[in-house]
């Protein structure tokens, strides 16, 4: 069975210790950490401050999966940027030694998933747009960057999960599909972020059917509703999402991960979205 869990970018304002006390209050079984600056930093986090949170979590009875999508982790003045895509050589392997620090975080954390996912290409280029050359090139960035990403995830025993993004070189699960193919046999090794609601951006519809083809491939969850197929996250009921049909094809697929609500425009009101998203989800699941 799955574990409902809240991911820590929807609650940005509050401090890590305080914040996994409200979710284990309000009845999530699970964490998705994601590591910024204020909730252990990548590059200042001790081995110590991280035992203190796996403790904590583990008393509190919440499983932990790490995140790595922070905004300004990496640089201050721009979003998500470097990413595996960057025509800057040095930017790239910014964040790929930002994802191997977050693989042994994860293993001290006593995590089972790293999430990541490709970036935003410099021209805006996805994997399904035109000009074969430029996709190509980018293509084997990403393939060369995931590759050394999973390598450190495998000396740290993490599984690394990778999310198809709205915006992104890689939006769509048939997208994911392409790069695992392209990975050859070290594809074996990744696995899926199934965002639901960018199902509704992307038109990959009904999302019950997407999770059941995608069944063997998706081991991290994140759930979120959608208005008009705008890539903007919402509260459940707010937008399009039939939660009821989700949960349901989770349960009947075996899904046994982490199912992680991520609100990440709503840390303002942090503690209140955490407790009215889990009423929802009791809601579902119920009618589920």
């Amino acid at each position: 069975m799955y574990r409902l869990g809240y991911n820590t970018n929807g609650l940005a304002h509050h401090r890590l210790d305080d914040a996994l006390v409200l979710l284990a209050d309000a009845g999530y079984e699970g964490v998705a950490l994601t590591l910024d600056v204020q909730h252990l930093d990548p590059f200042t986090a001790t081995p110590d401050e991280v035992e203190v949170v796996r403790t904590r979590a583990e008393g509190l009875g919440l499983s932990i999966a790490v995140e790595t999508g922070a905004r300004y982790v990496l640089d201050a003045k721009a979003k998500h940027a470097p990413n595996l895509l960057a025509d800057n050589p040095e930017g790239r392997e910014r964040r790929i030694d930002f994802y191997a620090r977050a693989a042994k975080i994860a293993a001290g954390l006593g995590a089972e998933v790293i999430s990541i996912w490709a970036g935003a290409a410099p021209d805006g280029q996805t994997a399904e747009s035109g000009g074969e050359e430029r996709v190509e090139e980018l293509w084997g960035r990403l393939v060369e960057g995931t590759l050394r990403t999973l390598g450190a995830c495998a000396d740290s025993g993490v599984t690394l999960c990778f999310e198809p993004e709205p915006g992104m070189f890689i939006e769509r699960p048939g997208g994911f599909i392409e790069l695992k193919e392209r990975l050859g046999a070290d594809g074996d090794a990744l696995a899926m972020t199934l965002d639901v609601g960018h199902l509704l951006c992307t038109n990959d519809l009904p999302v019950g059917d997407v999770i059941h083809a995608n069944a063997d491939q998706i081991q991290h969850v994140h759930l979120d509703d959608i208005a008009g197929g705008v890539h903007k996250h919402r509260m459940f009921g707010e937008g399009d999402l039939d939660l009821t049909e989700t949960l349901g094809a989770l349960g009947e697929i075996g899904f046994d991960g982490m199912a992680a609500v991520e609100l990440s425009r709503d840390s303002h009101r942090g503690a209140a979205a955490a407790t009215e998203a889990m009423a929802h989800l009791r809601e579902a699941a119920a009618r589920a």
